[in-house]
């Protein structure tokens, strides 16, 4: 496989103990901030307090755990961190919706009933990805792909995040720009100061940075800049504004049903499945860039499969134990995989530890989680702006001159991003979807599906890149991608993909192939 400089994906070549675990840390901040973004943003419409919303965070961290420290083991085995996405938004709105025109006796109440019925979507909707998972359905529809489907695919999974970047760094850019122009300083500039600190600033800039700028936060905090601003620029500047570290209990480990027996509705059950779809897709998209950042081969379709499944399980595992939304591979994890330099499974093993940790010791993890949100945008606009890049670098192994393929590639690019952007400018006008029939889980299939840059331009490029004529097959770059596909096509595949020798004498093969 071409390689781009990276260093390798094996552990044997990451780098010494405590620098993984310094690298695992990096990793657990990283993610940190998307668990706190959506924790935020749902909480308070199902009716819950600042105590729910810390034990949402916590929920959200030990499911993270679980399921990253799964994949890396018996998944994809890539160097991916699993964590609560923003595909879910759209249904877990919607049973919110249904929920918030009932009577409760109190808002609290009205927070228990939603989260059991969101748990009962999750639950009953997760078997869709175990199914399309381990029957391999998943990893034969992925035989269609070729270089010239997955450049857009990866692109859009970067570039379609795009919300969650500058346009946040805007709601407090006194905090969010110095973050943003001291990350690439320091990571990109201050590296060649000197030969001893070219790896330091290279591999833990970012902790520097975050550091100095929410030093400097608090520093703005606690001397009363933001006391005469509006409660919306307080709730983004300010260091204390979280209310995690007053709410947060000591310790408390997440278990089964703690917010009592789930709620079973059909309606929901249907709606759920199209986020839970959309979350393979864009899983998909971030496993390959994650292979091409960690020097591995693209993933073949039984590795895919497999994830798939073990996605499937662990949304499974999340309904069971109360998260308020499924999983998907971290964007921005596989972003720092390119802006560390660092593509090793076991750091991101190591990392699984940090968030179990704090999920159980809850003052410890609210403390991290009440860092800025503007903070966390400012390093999206990089990490994002990296899984994009990778993107666009599959295109070297196709035919970058043949208009048949920049035809595929503009429009899969530009309807990936354009279709979702219209979806949600309606939502964000009309309240609803574009899809409004009276049957809401229908709605929620439609707008799920359409809202994802990901999944429209993963069905735009595969229907293009198969239906339209190529000249010969190497005009799309199937004489280097088919070999990759095959279990045996290449014999680096079981180097990267293959179990642990324990995991075969446990498990039948056939149940993890």
């Amino acid at each position: 496989m071409g390689q781009i400089g990276f260093s390798l994906f094996t552990q044997k070549n990451c780098c010494g103990l405590w620098e993984a675990v310094i690298l695992a840390f990096q990793h657990y901040i990283v993610m940190l901030g998307t668990i706190v973004m959506l924790a935020t943003f749902l909480v308070p419409k199902m009716g819950g307090n600042n105590g729910d919303k810390a034990r949402i965070i916590q929920t959200f961290l030990f499911m993270s755990g679980i399921n990253t420290l799964l994949q890396t083991l018996i998944g994809t085995r890539l160097p991916t961190v699993m964590n609560a996405s923003f595909a879910f938004i759209i249904p877990v709105l919607s049973i919110i919706k249904d929920f918030s025109s009932r009577e409760y006796e109190d808002e609290h109440e009205r927070f228990v009933h939603t989260i059991r019925a969101i748990q009962g979507a999750l639950i009953v909707s997760s078997f869709l990805n175990i199914i399309i998972g381990y029957s391999k359905a998943w990893g034969n529809f992925s035989r269609f792909f070729s270089p010239v489907v997955i450049v857009p695919v990866v692109c859009v999974v970067g570039l379609g995040l795009f919300e969650r970047g500058f346009p946040q760094v805007g709601k407090c850019v006194e905090i969010g720009l110095p973050m943003l122009i001291l990350l690439v300083f320091v990571q990109q500039y201050m590296k060649h100061i000197h030969e001893r600190t070219y790896l330091w600033f290279e591999k833990f800039a970012l902790l520097l940075c975050i550091v100095v700028v929410w030093s400097f936060a608090a520093i703005l905090t606690a001397g009363g800049a933001y006391k005469n601003v509006s409660e919306k620029t307080k709730q983004h500047c300010r260091t204390d504004r979280a209310h995690l570290m007053s709410s947060a209990p000591w310790i408390r480990i997440p278990y089964p049903f703690q917010w009592g027996a789930p709620i079973f509705t059909a309606s929901h059950v249907f709606g759920m499945m199209g986020a839970v779809l959309v979350a393979a897709v864009e899983s998909t998209g971030a496993h390959y860039a994650a292979a091409r950042l960690a020097g591995a081969t693209p993933p073949p379709a039984h590795v895919l499969s497999r994830s798939i499944g073990l996605q499937g399980v662990g949304m499974l595992l999340e309904g069971i134990f109360g998260a308020a939304a499924g999983s998907s591979a971290s964007i921005e994890n596989v972003g720092l995989l390119g802006l560390t330099r660092v593509g090793s499974r076991r750091v991101v093993q190591i990392s699984t530890g940090f968030m179990i940790f704090f999920s159980i010791f809850g003052k410890f993890g609210a403390f991290f989680a009440s860092i800025p949100f503007p903070i966390f945008a400012a390093m999206y606009c990089v990490l994002f702006g990296i899984v994009a890049a990778i993107g666009i670098s599959f295109i070297q192994f196709a035919n970058n001159n043949s208009m048949r393929n920049l035809y595929i590639l503009g429009l899969a690019l530009f309807l990936g991003i354009s279709i979702p952007q219209y979806f949600n400018e309606f939502t964000a006008s009309a309240q609803h979807g574009p899809a409004n029939t009276n049957a809401g889980w229908f709605n929620d299939l439609l707008n799920s599906f359409f809202s994802s840059a990901p999944f429209v331009a993963m069905i735009v490029g595969t229907l293009l890149d198969n239906t339209l004529e190529a000249r010969n097959g190497g005009e799309r770059g199937l004489p280097w991608w088919v070999p990759f596909q095959i279990r045996k096509g290449d014999v680096r595949n079981d180097e990267f993909y293959g179990f642990p020798i324990r995991v075969h004498e446990m498990i039948p093969t056939r149940y993890l192939r």
